[in-house]
């Protein structure tokens, strides 16, 4: 990841590109206040997934292993939103004013697609039924 300065100082955003996404159409910008939200949730989301290593090493029993990890997918779904809420509002309307909003909507219709595959498949066979 790479940060490099705001454009405009005053705005106090961060903007760091993705390598991974060669097609990505602009750099995403995050506030600071979100960045660091981000970072600490992944954080700790990190750190639990280690606690339930360890829990299935030391033999903890399964019911307790699929709470932790009930907790950690809750947990995933919270940072994804709070992703998902600023892409909407950053980067939708970003593309909106640049007139590019057919291939902003293109690439998080595909990110959304691999993020929630299983709406995807049940969406098609009650298209299909």
């Amino acid at each position: 990841m790479t940060d490099s300065p705001s454009p405009n100082p005053s705005e106090s955003l961060l903007h760091h590109h993705h390598p991974h996404e060669a097609n990505s159409l602009h750099p995403h910008v995050h506030s600071e206040e979100s960045l660091r939200q981000i970072v600490n949730q992944l954080s700790r989301i990190e750190g639990h997934v280690r606690g339930i290593k360890g829990m299935v090493q030391q033999s903890t029993p399964c019911p307790d292993v699929l709470i932790q990890l009930a907790a950690v997918r809750g947990a995933i779904d919270r940072v994804s939103r709070i992703i998902l809420d600023e892409h909407l509002t950053e980067c939708i309307g970003r593309a909106a004013r640049e007139g590019n909003i057919e291939e902003e909507l293109d690439q998080l219709k595909a990110a959304l697609d691999r993020f929630l595959p299983l709406a995807k498949k049940k969406s098609k066979s009650k298209k299909e039924g």
